[in-house]
């Protein structure tokens, strides 16, 4: 089909001190193929795009539906997408307090957007956290693909999964963080024999940390922001007691990019709220796809 002239709003999700992000195309969904979805983050030099409609009525209030592709597919999740969705769904309801219940393909949940300016503070529940140990294959493969050191044992990596399972893996600093450089074929090939979505690399002091994401299996070889990720990472950090976390991300690409992330602990596990802050940079015309 032709979907040219359809509008696309392109915003930065999870900027840190009013700079950065994650540009994200957000657009409302129409008739398309799971291809031509494809097709639009390559056409908007965007990661991830984020699709919209009318998702019926949930508990009397109005549901949005938002599905999430990148170059390789539909994910069924993206935090740094949601954080974008929200707040181009506040600015078309010309609201400074948002509140709206959003469906994918897997639950309905509730976003919520404080507007202050041309900001947007988004937060959401990513939903339930799922949490083990690492197996030693796990390791064995995506360690050396990362360059990254083996961990101390009570520290070693974690996998956790708000949809899709992703390595967490914790690096002694920043600067071993920045240090990395992965061999991205290699680790795409750890994730597709493991059934991984990416790895995501940490380094935490305290409540403030910093980390990278790399997916190379979903296209996107390095994330500037991956909000499901640390909403995870905060889910693991909960099981040594209630916590908040800011982490930076983006810097290796020159996108500083902030998410933070609440986790508090219960008798059905860690319950999780994360978010982060968006601008709307502009909105444009899809190009012929």
């Amino acid at each position: 089909m032709n979907a040219r002239g359809r509008a696309v709003t392109i915003v930065n999700a999870c900027r840190r001190d009013a700079g950065g992000g994650s540009p994200t195309a957000v657009l409302d969904d129409r008739p398309m193929t799971d291809a031509e979805r494809r097709a639009v983050p390559v056409r908007m030099g965007t990661s991830h795009a984020v699709f919209l409609s009318p998702g019926g009525d949930e508990r009397s209030e109005a549901a949005v539906s938002v599905r999430f592709f990148t170059a390789e597919g539909e994910l069924p999740a993206c935090g740094h997408g949601t954080v974008a969705a929200l707040a181009v769904l506040a600015e078309r309801a010309g609201s400074d307090d948002f509140r709206v219940l959003l469906r994918t393909s897997k639950r309905v949940f509730t976003g919520i957007s404080l507007r202050d300016g041309d900001r947007f503070k988004s937060t959401f529940d990513p939903g339930p956290v799922e949490l083990r140990d690492a197996t030693a294959e796990e390791c064995e493969l995506m360690l050396p693909a990362l360059g990254a050191a083996r961990p101390a044992p009570e520290d070693g990596p974690r996998v956790a999964s708000v949809g899709r399972p992703r390595l967490l893996v914790p690096v002694a600093d920043r600067a071993a963080l920045a240090a990395l450089t992965p061999d991205l074929d290699r680790l795409r090939a750890a994730c597709d024999a493991l059934g991984l979505l990416g790895a995501y690399v940490h380094a935490m002091d305290g409540g403030r940390g910093a980390a990278r994401m790399f997916a190379p299996s979903i296209g996107v070889p390095e994330d500037i922001a991956n909000a499901n990720s640390t909403a995870c990472l905060a889910a693991h950090l909960a099981g040594r007691g209630d916590i908040e976390i800011s982490v930076d991300m983006g810097d290796a690409l020159g996108a500083p990019s902030a998410i933070t992330a609440a986790a508090r602990q219960g008798p059905a596990g860690p319950s999780v709220r994360v978010g982060g802050i968006a601008t709307i940079e502009r909105t444009t015309v899809l190009p012929r796809l």
